[in-house]
């Protein structure tokens, strides 16, 4: 007797990252009365409309956003049972296809508005991976105490792993004297994910959370699994500071070197020291001067400088190195 089976569908996600000041910005579209506020653009891929994929995406967006995208690169697929889906649901399982996107901040907004978009910090989803102004409460006070107890929980019926809860958390938060790696934004929440500490594992139905009295607020919840599609785009852009100059995908065509690092340390979460961030720019022939200079920074004028783009023939791998925290 044949099987009736769920069908497949494909979507396609865009996280579309800007910087406002000194604050990394989501654009999140709006949801509905039965969903979450907050999402990322999205929308399923139709292969009679849409010739690509990345096609598809940019559709999407302009739909939800009025914003055209701007640099694109595909992520991650996304397709793990459980997320997004409800216990029974016979709908078709959506493979999220995500992409990461870099743009400047548009100067009017009220397209956005219209459409019912808009930006929002980042860090407003993921409180803990902000370390500018050094080591967030919400990590001993909260995660740390609850990920200890659910480490110390496991049993032998779980999934063999190559390394256990413990070793897992160590790995991804500063424990025991180990070092934060920003980079590891998505291991986070997986963990948290898995220990059933956020939303979305509530939502998702998974044991963890449902066994839980009651959750810990842990930043913003999102649509879906697009909470974990962003934490996909933080710690891929994180790694790319590091060996593609794609910070100057946020910049203005001129900038001052202030405005330089206030975005680095925006995306890494890090505070950068002004005079080795400063050597580690020049070191690095990223950028080169305009000439000019601008009063804007309400103290006495400073250099303007620009994108230095020969850079790109001279070296394979040319990023800012940011080094150990």
């Amino acid at each position: 007797m044949a099987t009736a089976r769920t069908g497949i569908e494909i979507g396609l996600t865009a996280a579309i990252v800007s910087v406002d000041g000194e604050e990394p910005q989501i654009l999140v579209a709006g949801g509905n009365e039965n969903e979450p506020p907050a999402g990322l653009p999205s929308g399923p891929f139709d292969p009679l409309e849409h010739h690509t994929f990345e096609i598809g995406l940019r559709s999407w967006v302009m739909a939800q956003t009025a914003l055209p995208a701007g640099y694109v690169e595909q992520l991650y697929t996304f397709g793990d049972r459980g997320r997004a889906a409800k216990v029974g649901d016979k709908q078709p399982h959506v493979v999220s296809i995500g992409y990461l996107a870099l743009t400047h901040m548009p100067e009017n907004l009220s397209a956005l508005r219209a459409a019912g978009a808009g930006f929002e910090p980042w860090y407003r989803f993921f409180p803990w991976e902000d370390w500018r102004d050094g080591r967030p409460p919400i990590i001993d006070e909260t995660i740390l105490p609850l990920l200890s107890e659910w480490a110390a929980s496991g049993t032998r019926k779980e999934p063999a792993r190559a390394l256990s809860r413990q070793q897992r958390l160590q790995f991804s938060f500063p424990t025991g004297g180990s070092p934060w790696d920003e980079e590891k934004a998505l291991d986070r929440y997986e963990l948290l994910y898995e220990a059933g500490l956020v939303e979305e594992a509530q939502r998702d139905g998974r044991e963890a959370a449902r066994t839980r009295k009651k959750l810990p607020v842990l930043g913003e919840t999102m649509r879906f699994d697009h909470r974990r599609i962003l934490a996909t785009a933080i710690a891929r852009l994180r790694s790319k500071l590091k060996y593609r100059p794609v910070i100057f995908e946020l910049m203005n065509p001129e900038f001052t070197l202030t405005s330089l690092q206030n975005t680095v340390e925006a995306i890494s979460g890090r505070h950068l020291h002004k005079q080795n961030f400063r050597r580690l720019v020049e070191t690095g022939a990223l950028v080169e001067p305009t000439g000019e200079s601008t009063a804007a920074t309400g103290g006495r004028p400073a250099a303007l400088f620009r994108f230095r783009r020969d850079v790109l023939q001279e070296r394979p791998s040319p990023g800012l190195r940011l080094g150990a925290r």
